[in-house]
């Protein structure tokens, strides 16, 4: 049932105004001036300590609980200069390094987009999502078993037994402005359901797909709305802040207490935050691509937003005026910065 304007408003309090965001298509390295960006307040994790797993993989590691359970597998850094997973990753390893192991099923845990992470640079913190493509728009069977090449082509293809073998993925990112943190649940209700049970965060998204390329989590069974395998991608918040890493450490350690890998007693003692008091998913409707150089909202282009009245126009686009299709239109991940044709402006939603 969609949600009035009460509800919507609420929605609006714990977001700020934003300029483009994680899945826009805005040109990363089109960099804003330094005065525009955020500020860094998270380390960046020395990573290099965890290069050589025991999967013949660099920076893989599995471990196997010789009892019947989940296949796990916990990404980071399918984006380079999203840090707040790379940390929560970092913290895991040491535990395991100090002993902790899953108590049934298997993880597998993978920094993703390593040499895109290893340019992170805290002064130009921006230049770092990838190095040749984005690594999250390669995972369609034709791209990564077609002759195309790149690096994050080369590192997809590394990963894809890992993925391919797993059937529940934690996925872990950020976003490129401040926004409530959000699941994104790809395109099939049985990943909402399951964010649902995880409890984290408030906000879910079940979308439309990217029109740039196939995400990790709708790779193969995971986007089968009839197959058991389920993925979840967690925006984490604004890449580099403090809170972030918060939010990405809990939502790791209640992904391994909801898939039984860990007991209740390790997810306990590691959780920072309370669960939110209830959970809002956000039906995504359609994704509107821009079509000139000159698309520029009429809105706030703030994440998580609501256009209160149908008919509402939210951009223009050359001779197209975009309108609000209903009421109370939520704008999800509206991108703004070095928009360019072909790229997804704003998607358009309405809460459940």
């Amino acid at each position: 049932m969609a949600e009035g304007p009460a509800a919507a408003a609420n929605a609006r309090a714990p977001v700020q105004p934003g300029r483009s965001s994680p899945d826009s298509g805005a040109d990363a390295a089109a960099l804003p001036p330094a005065t525009e960006r955020p500020p860094v307040e998270l380390q960046a994790p020395d990573i290099t300590r965890w290069r050589a797993g025991n999967t013949g993989v660099d920076h893989v590691h599995a471990w196997d609980s010789g009892v019947p359970g989940p296949r796990v597998l916990l990404t980071a850094l399918v984006h380079g200069n999203e840090i707040c997973g790379a940390i929560a990753l970092d913290a895991l390893l040491d535990e395991v390094a100090a002993g902790w192991r899953p108590r049934r099923g298997r993880l597998v845990v993978a920094f993703a987009n390593v040499a895109a992470y290893e340019r992170f640079d805290p002064a130009n913190p921006f230049a770092s999502r990838c190095v040749d493509e984005d690594l999250n728009r390669v995972w369609a069977d034709e791209v990564l078993l077609g002759p195309r090449d790149s690096v994050e082509l080369r590192r997809a293809r590394e990963l894809r037994p890992f993925v391919d073998a797993s059937d529940s993925v934690l996925d872990i990112h950020s976003m490129s402005e401040p926004c409530a943190p959000l699941m994104v649940c790809g395109t099939v209700d049985k990943n909402a359901v399951w964010a649902r049970q995880l409890g984290l965060p408030e906000y879910l998204l079940v979308d439309t797909g990217h029109p740039a390329g196939l995400r990790m989590i709708e790779r193969g069974p995971f986007g089968d709305p009839r197959a058991p395998e389920r993925a979840l991608l967690i925006e984490c918040g604004q890449h580099w802040e403090r809170a972030a890493a918060d939010i990405a450490h809990d939502a790791l350690t209640r992904f391994l207490g909801l898939t039984g890998l860990a007991d209740e007693a390790w997810v306990r003692r590691r959780i920072r935050l309370p669960l939110p008091p209830r959970q809002r998913l956000v039906r995504v409707t359609e994704a509107v691509v821009a079509a000139t150089p000159g698309f520029r909202f009429l809105v706030p282009a703030v994440g998580l937003g609501v256009v209160a009245k149908a008919g509402t126009p939210i951009a223009v686009d050359g001779d197209r005026t975009v309108q609000a299709p209903y009421d109370d239109t939520v704008l999800v991940m509206p991108g703004t910065r070095n928009l360019k044709p072909g790229a997804t402006a704003v998607r358009l939603g309405r809460f459940e």
